[in-house]
């Protein structure tokens, strides 16, 4: 079956009694059972709900990977990830990340004996540099957020592999339906599902799949004992989101490509981030992992003075934190979304006071184009 109908398909009869078209929401706690010692395959909801499991089982089946689980955020999915690891592992962390995955590294684990070091991920040589006798895994994006840094994942897979080194690939930007990096050699996947899986800026929920029953079986126990689930009324809004994910992300593909031309060629415009530019760095590397390039643009102003000017005069577009929406939203990284990375860190990359990332929404795309054309002014 093609991705584009096993998205549609996702809990589809998921209830035989009953033939149900769209999965029921089970909002219980508990189940009966049917006699001491026997059990329907789901007892305590924490443990397993069935809308959550045919989210989960649904997201398995998109990435290619042997288990899907929902969580209550991309943080807290990645957080269930990290409680892989134990006191003594070093963990390699691409350098141009998420601030709030930053955070959790530098401020949260470090505190139970997890350490990192950061890497410029899209260099095979840096990544060979930063690894250690205790190094354990290497956490990436590719593209990364906000800059567009491309990590080749089956290089980097072949690395990981020869040295029993984990790869874990957050793939909120692109989404299974552009890209599969399990596929490619990754062990784990995960995503901030509240970006384009569930996709209208209405649902909090993490995903994280696994390559083998083995890691899958681990990150089960350790969702189970933390009690960290997606509620079954959230993971039915996650099931109906996912319908429309093909649509979706190639109406975000098309009208970023147009906006990102069009911002490469306005005289404020400094510089344009986005892999489907034939001038973007590791452009050759995207278009051989990745079947598309997705909703986000970051680009650089001339004057840091045109910042505020622009997130003031914006009207169609949001002035809003995250992306993946079928709205469009533009933010300002170094101030909201990187400020737990530091300065010298953020500056070295180039996230500075002269820098907007865009999450190119569904609208028509001129509208959005007309919106920048008249803020830029």
């Amino acid at each position: 079956m093609d991705l584009e109908s096993k998205i549609v398909h996702i809990g589809i009869n998921s209830d035989e009694k009953t033939g149900a078209i769209s999965t029921p929401i089970y909002n219980t706690a508990s189940f009966a059972h049917p006699a001491l010692g026997k059990s329907t395959g789901f007892d305590y909801t924490r443990s397993k709900n069935p809308t959550r499991q045919v989210a989960e089982d649904g997201l398995a089946l998109l990435e290619n990977g042997s288990d899907g689980f929902a969580f209550s955020s991309g943080m807290a999915a990645a957080t269930a990830v990290l409680m892989l690891y134990k006191p003594g592992d070093h963990i390699i962390l691409t350098d141009d990340c998420y601030g709030g995955t930053y955070r959790l590294f530098s401020q949260i684990f470090i505190n139970y004996g997890i350490s990192f070091s950061i890497a410029d991920t899209s260099s095979q040589q840096s990544v060979m540099s930063a690894i250690k006798e205790n190094t354990k895994a290497i956490f990436i994006e590719t593209p990364t957020n906000p800059m567009m840094k491309i990590t080749d994942i089956a290089s980097l897979a072949a690395i990981c592999q020869k040295r029993g080194i984990q790869l874990i690939v957050d793939n909120t930007f692109l989404t299974p339906y552009f890209q599969r990096p399990i596929e490619l050699g990754a062990d784990i996947v995960l995503h901030s599902g509240t970006k384009y899986l569930a996709g209208h800026n209405d649902l909090l929920c993490g995903i994280v799949v696994t390559r083998e029953k083995t890691i899958g079986e681990k990150i089960r126990f350790i969702q189970n004992a933390t009690g960290n689930i997606l509620s079954p009324s959230d993971s039915w809004l996650l099931i109906r989101g996912l319908k429309t994910l093909g649509l979706r992300m190639e109406k975000h593909n098309e009208n970023a490509k147009k906006i990102a031309y069009w911002l490469n060629g306005q005289p404020h415009i400094e510089h344009v981030y986005y892999p489907g530019l034939e001038d973007h760095p590791g452009r050759e590397i995207h278009n051989k992992q990745a079947s598309g390039c997705g909703g986000i643009i970051s680009f650089a102003v001339d004057n840091p003075d045109l910042v505020p000017r622009i997130l003031s005069s914006v009207k169609f577009i949001q002035f809003a934190e995250s992306l993946g929406g079928v709205e469009s939203l533009i933010t300002f990284p170094s101030c909201q979304t990187h400020t737990d990375i530091p300065e010298e860190i953020r500056h070295k990359l180039g996230i500075t006071d002269k820098l907007l990332r865009l999450s190119v929404g569904i609208e028509n795309y001129q509208d959005i184009i007309s919106d920048l054309e008249q803020a830029l002014e």
